[in-house]
């Protein structure tokens, strides 16, 4: 049982708080803003803060962590629009992100979805990490359903990160457990966890036992393989993760046509 007091300890030290910062500056044309931090992983999301008064304030951008100097403490974020409320009745203002904004990151983080390949795996996971709450995978089948994807695709992600306000995602693939931002996709944390991987249920463990179809698109096919999906998508947001390169390296075969995706100067 001592990898399961491992992951317990990664989930609850780690990914437990949220991280608040200012800007230190602004690039409008690049899109950019920079913090001061003193220890942040690439890929974390979150969004920036303008205070008006003390009883007023505003989400202007989301933000993700792009870079990091661990020198001078500085993280350089990549803004974009904030998209999770959509309401035409919401009003919408023009306000640009300034320095002495603040910075909210890991938002969301204590709430997860978990990508398993059957009922054992996701049992063993979830009751021994009870630091997060877990969002069970029959909401996210049901969404994959109502949009005809038996294949979950990217977009089904970021819809279940927001209808949920789902901050992470966890796949267990070929004995470890990734740990995702939900936003960026980026991997933030690598586990070794061996769990026997048999009667796996496609596209992932859940209790809803078929998931509606388009009659065409990505994602309408069903799903025949559950690893190489999943790797997949991450390799397309992690193209340079050397963890990730050497797992598929040395995995399946059938895995290895994804090599050619990462952008690793030394593949030896």
């Amino acid at each position: 049982m001592k990898y399961i007091f491992v992951l317990v300890f990664l989930i609850s030290s780690v990914y437990s708080s949220v991280l608040t910062s200012t800007v230190l500056s602004v690039d409008k044309e690049q899109k950019t803003a920079t913090m001061n931090v003193d220890k942040i992983d690439i890929g974390m999301s979150g969004f920036v803060v303008h205070k008006f008064t003390d009883e007023h304030a505003s989400i202007l951008k989301n933000a993700i962590v792009d870079s990091y100097d661990e020198q001078t403490k500085i993280a350089t974020l990549k803004l974009s629009e904030y998209d999770d409320l959509q309401h035409s009745a919401l009003p919408r203002g023009k306000w640009d992100v300034s320095v002495g904004d603040k910075v909210v990151l890991a938002f969301g983080y204590s709430r997860a979805l978990l990508i398993a390949p059957n009922e054992e795996v996701y049992s063993k996971i979830t009751k021994n990490a009870k630091t997060v709450q877990w969002i069970h995978p029959d909401i996210f089948a049901t969404i994959l359903s109502m949009n005809g994807h038996p294949t979950p695709i990217e977009e089904d992600f970021k819809e279940m990160s927001i209808s949920a306000n789902t901050g992470l995602f966890f796949f267990y693939l070929d004995k470890k457990l990734y740990t995702l931002d939900a936003r960026s996709f980026k991997i933030l944390n690598i586990s070794e966890i061996s769990f026997e991987q048999k009667n796996i249920k496609l596209p992932f463990y859940s209790r809803i036992d078929k998931i509606d179809k388009a009659w065409f698109g990505e994602g309408s096919e069903e799903l025949q393989d559950y690893e190489p999906h999943y790797f997949s998508l991450m390799v397309k947001h992690n193209p340079k993760n050397r963890t990730l390169f050497e797992t598929i390296k040395n995995s399946d075969k059938k895995l290895h046509s994804l090599l050619s995706e990462f952008d690793i100067e030394d593949r030896k």
